[in-house]
């Protein structure tokens, strides 16, 4: 008789944190923990190989800006603790913030923001994106009337 697979397993929110994402252990060491891989590139066996990667035909680690293995297993944690299909990490709030507007809004829309939101936010909603057409108005969010 062979396991489950995780999805069908109804595991509890602790059994999560500690092993989706890394199913087996670690193929090279037997660990459990999952290996944090310090690199930023990774080896191709040779031109079509690595064409392929970048093509995206061949699933697979291609530099450390868009994969790495222990970014992956993180990804796929958060999603199953949130209950989400996927994740993205990213290096920053600042750069969450970005991505989140970034796929809300287009050049001609308009976001409304709490006055009270942290400087660094104000200052892409203020001084950035009005640079891409995307423009906010800041309203304070006890004021219903306002928002």
């Amino acid at each position: 008789m062979s396991k489950k697979p995780y999805a069908e397993r109804n595991l509890k929110f602790e059994t999560l944190q500690l092993h989706v994402g890394q199913e087996q252990p670690d193929p090279v060491t037997d660990a459990r923990a999952v290996p944090i891989y310090q690199t930023s590139s990774y080896v191709f066996r040779n031109c079509d190989h690595a064409a392929a990667r970048f093509g995206l035909a061949d699933s697979g680690n291609i530099y450390g800006r868009l994969t790495n293995p222990t970014e992956d297993v993180f990804e796929k944690r958060i999603a199953a603790l949130e209950g989400g299909t996927a994740a993205l990490a990213v290096a920053s709030g600042a750069a969450a913030i970005a991505y989140t507007i970034e796929n809300l809004a287009k050049a001609g829309e308009h976001i409304v923001s709490a006055n009270n939101i942290y400087g660094g936010s104000y200052n892409l909603l203020q001084h950035t994106l009005v640079n891409y057409g995307i423009t906010t108005t800041f309203v304070d969010p006890a004021d219903f009337e306002a928002v």
